[in-house]
């Protein structure tokens, strides 16, 4: 259990934050689709990447330490054809690497091999048939137990590809049907109601993939030849980099500049709204490799309370952190069409709502979303919880900056962000009650 003291005003560079989680697992996934070794600099070492390492590994890429934080990923031998594992392939708490290689696995146009993706306890309550239905009509062999929950086995087959026209704006499920594709015997059309993370097509395309994107579907075509190998560093993850930004709404007199942090317009809109709440933000590009990248400045302001209905698929990882925002701001703040949220690691309006009405904000759920009034954060009289969700323990210990108090469960932190520990301590005083305890 973590005690956070209240946080004085602090004005910080940060730029050893944890690089971006979504294109660490893509680098390791299309590195398997490459013919020579590709280089990854700044992989993220999180639990989630290192389950997608370990099963690209199972599958047959080799991974090597080249130089100092940086991975030589070396493919296996033969194009489009996988190791099939002894055992079951780990996804432990990760639902992208169950949905990205739920895709991956099922597809061959000549290996029958047999693969079993197993997870957590967690994981294996969180729903999979959003991929396992598209995949089985274009002709996987995927089955998952009863309502369409892990353990998944999969016998990789021939697959055709499909119009696929998602009910869902989900980079997840574009992802798998894009992977499941490039081994497929025919090409894929896909649409969503509204663009979700775009990762994926991004690199697709970079590396040479066969793709066409409009703005209303993508056409892939199967691949005939391997994708270019690639040397990448990935950035800082603005999931990550943005629990700072929140850090600043709620300590005044307060600044941060967030250094190499992912700028895809697909990943900031968290930022924005902050933004349209009231909060000082700039961003600066600086690169543009596979994805833009650059500077965010972050100064504080107070904040006025607002609707969110609207880009939710760019939002989803950061709704938990904006409640707290939320939680500050004058006025009502209203977010709707966040459905998603009931099925992430936790419940995620419930788990929210459960913190925030600990330090005494009056908090109301939806179905699909919350309203919160806005008042001032105070010291809970009892531990705030974690929920074992990575992103409330995240948001949380942020959230007791303003106020002080106690947060347990945190070793989910690890999840996303192995240094947050670290980073907090340069901003408040923060002790592990519990280890202070055992000597």
């Amino acid at each position: 259990m973590l005690h956070i003291a209240p946080a004085p005003a602090f004005d910080l560079i940060l730029e050893n934050l944890p690089a971006d989680k979504s294109l660490s697992h893509r680098a390791l996934i299309f590195a398997l689709f490459c013919q020579k070794p590709c280089f990854v600099q700044n992989l993220l070492m999180g639990q989630d990447c290192l389950s997608t390492l370990n099963i690209a590994k199972a599958l047959g890429l080799r991974a090597h330490k080249h130089a100092l934080n940086t991975l030589k990923l070396t493919p296996p031998k033969q194009f489009l054809h996988f190791n099939e594992p002894s055992k079951p392939l780990n996804c432990r708490n990760s639902g992208t690497t169950m949905r990205l290689f739920s895709g991956l696995l099922s597809s061959s146009r000549g290996q029958k091999n047999h693969y079993v993706l197993v997870g957590d306890t967690s994981l294996s309550k969180r729903p999979m048939g959003r991929v396992i239905v598209p995949l089985q009509a274009m002709g996987a062999h995927i089955h998952a137990r009863a309502q369409n929950l892990a353990p998944l086995s999969i016998v990789s087959a021939p697959l055709q590809g499909t119009q696929y026209i998602s009910p869902i704006a989900s980079a997840q499920v574009k992802s798998a049907i894009l992977l499941a594709t490039l081994n497929a015997k025919t090409p894929t059309t896909f649409s969503e109601p509204h663009l979700s993370r775009d990762h994926t097509e991004r690199g697709l395309l970079v590396l040479g993939a066969p793709l066409k994107i409009t703005p209303k579907s993508l056409h892939l075509e199967p691949l005939q030849k391997p994708l270019e190998s690639f040397s990448w560093s990935i950035p800082t993850d603005p999931s990550s980099a943005f629990y700072f930004a929140l850090a600043v709404a709620l300590v005044p007199q307060s600044a941060v500049l967030l250094k190499n942090v992912l700028l895809n317009p697909t990943r900031i809109e968290a930022f924005k709204i902050l933004e349209q709440m009231g909060l000082h933000v700039e961003f600066h590009l600086h690169t543009q490799e596979i994805e833009p990248a650059g500077t965010i400045y972050v100064e504080h302001r107070p904040l006025k309370a607002l609707e969110i209905k609207d880009n939710i698929p760019f939002l989803i990882d950061e709704l938990p952190a904006l409640a707290v925002a939320m939680a500050v701001a004058r006025g009502i703040s209203v977010v709707k069409n966040a459905q998603e949220l009931r099925v992430k690691e936790s419940d995620r309006i419930a788990t929210t709502l459960s913190n925030l009405a600990k330090m005494g904000i009056e908090c109301q759920a939806h179905e699909d979303g919350f309203s919160i009034k806005g008042g001032c954060l105070k010291s809970p009289q009892e531990p705030l919880e974690s929920f074992g969700d990575h992103r409330i323990a995240l948001s949380f210990a942020i959230a007791l900056l303003a106020c002080g108090g106690s947060l347990k469960n945190t070793e989910c932190m690890a999840v996303s962000f192995p240094n947050f520990q670290e980073i907090l301590g340069r901003i408040a005083p923060i002790k592990d009650i519990y280890a202070s305890e055992n000597g």
